[in-house]
């Protein structure tokens, strides 16, 4: 069947912080709820007649496994609408979206409040297996010779943290780090570390100009229990030139590597929220669509270079509505790392690659000044719960500040997988 679009009623994200060696001052469910009460402000309806909650979320804690219906009864949905959680690595959000998307055009919901949010400052530290296993022999012992001689089997070495955050960032099927499979495809296309360098400068230059401009106005403060206000991502830098970025060590594949943290996206705490509805639900409540979706895809690939997920999956969405690279107005390539942006970029221009791998002629260059016109990732940050949900809505704003019409927002997975949206926008807005 064809594709119905989906409208786009209205969207808000958190500031993205920075993780900074400690737990943050949010939790995610912490920040979806101040996002979204916010964001349901705003509306013509309330919390209770929206027909689900969806939210994207990688590393939710013990205490929200379930974060969609956790958020869904705090913002006062009430007892009757369901609230879920969608989990695809980093495009948990766009998932949600796609899955609103589903509800929507198969007549089973008409509004939904899809997005995503993660808080990875606190994700967990565990105890290693050694430890487990020693845990386990010392609940078993019950008289004292018994806990005497579990206590000499304690080795020091068994204390030693497991980071969390770190496991899920290694393929498990493949044994790589998701900085190694950057590498990777810097490899492959012959990706210097001054590209690399040069281009996560251009991040913060123009997430700068984009916060001094107001371009972010998707942006709902945050105020933690002390009263402490969040007005804007705190990861944007001045100083991220390309001169002080080339003195940074690399990270992945040390000493060799050119993949370092300055080139690569910052660990974030956010979430980010949109409104989605049925053309009925627009009637029903006299909306004001934003914009529309006009397609989804998602692909597979290779973990090895799961960086190129985005071109695995833009380009039957441009070959399906017959759209060359640079026909959309404005792209989102969520910056996972410079080089897996620039990457993508040279896949699309690279003939026998195309050949190989998409079956067909080289599509081009994708024009830089079509790209992150407002930054990225590497600037802005990167929850991992929530960037695909981001990368839809600030490519709507975008759009609409520009009185521009088509977006594309695309964006690579973990575990090898890729995921894009096609967007409209239906409104312009005075910059």
């Amino acid at each position: 069947m064809s594709f119905e679009p989906v409208y786009i009623i209205d969207g808000a994200r958190s500031p993205f912080l920075k993780a900074r060696n400690a737990p943050g001052p949010f939790s995610a469910g912490d920040l979806a709820l101040q996002t979204g009460r916010e964001l349901l402000l705003r509306q013509r309806f309330t919390a209770p007649q929206l027909s689900e909650v969806i939210l994207g979320c990688a590393a939710p804690s013990a205490d929200e496994t379930n974060i969609g219906r956790v958020v869904a009864l705090r913002l006062g949905a009430g007892h009757r609408v369901p609230g879920w959680t969608v989990m695809r690595n980093c495009a948990s959000g766009m998932q949600a979206l796609d899955s609103a998307i589903q509800s929507i055009q198969t007549g089973r919901s008409d509004l939904v409040l899809a997005g995503g949010v993660d808080a990875l400052s606190r994700a967990p530290v565990l105890l290693s297996d050694d430890m487990v296993r020693w845990l386990a022999g010392w609940n078993k012992a019950r008289s004292l010779g018994a806990r005497l001689k579990a206590l000499r089997g304690l080795r020091p070495r068994y204390l030693k943290p497991v980071i969390g955050l770190l496991k899920g960032l290694t393929d498990p099927v493949v044994g790589l780090s998701m900085g190694q499979t950057a590498e990777n495809l810097a490899h492959q296309f012959g990706i210097s570390r001054q590209d690399m360098d040069d281009y996560a400068a251009r991040s913060h230059r123009l997430a700068l100009q984009a916060q001094q401009d107001g371009a972010f106005g998707e942006i709902v403060p945050l105020t933690d229990a002390r009263g402490k206000n969040y007005p804007q991502d705190d990861g944007v830098r001045a100083d991220s030139t390309p001169e002080k970025l080339a003195k940074l060590r690399p990270v992945f594949d040390p000493p060799w590597g050119n993949v370092t943290a300055g080139n690569s996206s910052q660990v974030t705490d956010g979430a980010a929220l949109l409104i989605l509805a049925s053309e009925a639900a627009v009637r029903e409540h006299q909306l004001e669509p934003l914009g529309r979706i006009m397609d989804v895809q998602w692909a597979g690939l290779d973990p090895a270079t799961m960086g190129l997920g985005p071109v695995f999956a833009a380009t039957p969405i441009l070959e399906r509505n017959r759209l060359g690279l640079n026909a959309p107005d404005l792209w989102e390539i969520n910056e996972a790392f410079a080089a897996q942006v620039l990457a993508c970029r040279a896949a699309w221009n690279d003939q026998d690659w195309c050949r190989q791998h998409l079956g067909r002629d080289a599509l081009g260059l994708l024009d830089l000044d079509r790209l992150n016109v407002d930054g990225g990732a590497i600037a802005i940050g990167h929850p991992v719960g929530a960037s695909g949900a981001r990368i839809v809505l600030h490519c709507l704003n975008a759009l609409r500040r520009r009185n521009l019409r088509l977006g594309l927002a695309a964006i690579c997975i973990g575990g090898g997988q890729g995921g894009a949206m096609l967007i409209e926008s239906l409104q312009g807005v005075q910059s």
